[in-house]
């Protein structure tokens, strides 16, 4: 299996020698709030004519509630060490750049 991800450096540390990136992966998450994600599994589940009935009565209930977003889905993250000269041959990411690693099984 292999894929190919783009992965954002979001903290370097130097200790000289060494070189340690941390880098999340490269995805843009659009926060979901917990009322919506409410609505639209009520919404699937119930026909038209008791969903004309319920949903203004579940949209009163939930506005009372707080809004909590939640996000749809989890970053994997990563953290490398590399000798300096290797970090400065790929041309010394810094925190916000965008890198592309392949990973693979062999």
């Amino acid at each position: 299996m292999s894929a190919t991800n783009e992965f954002r450096v979001t903290q370097i540390v130097d200790n000289g020698k060494m070189i340690q990136l941390t880098l999340i992966e490269n995805v843009t998450t659009e926060p979901i709030s917990q009322k919506q994600m409410i609505i639209e599994n009520v919404s699937k589940k119930l026909d038209s004519e008791t969903k004309e009935q319920v949903m203004p009565l579940l949209e009163a209930i939930l506005q009372a509630q707080p809004t909590v977003n939640i996000k749809t889905y989890q970053q994997t993250q990563m953290t490398m060490a590399m000798p300096r000269s290797r970090y400065e041959y790929i041309g010394r990411p810094q925190v916000g750049n965008i890198l592309s690693i392949d990973l693979k099984k062999i």
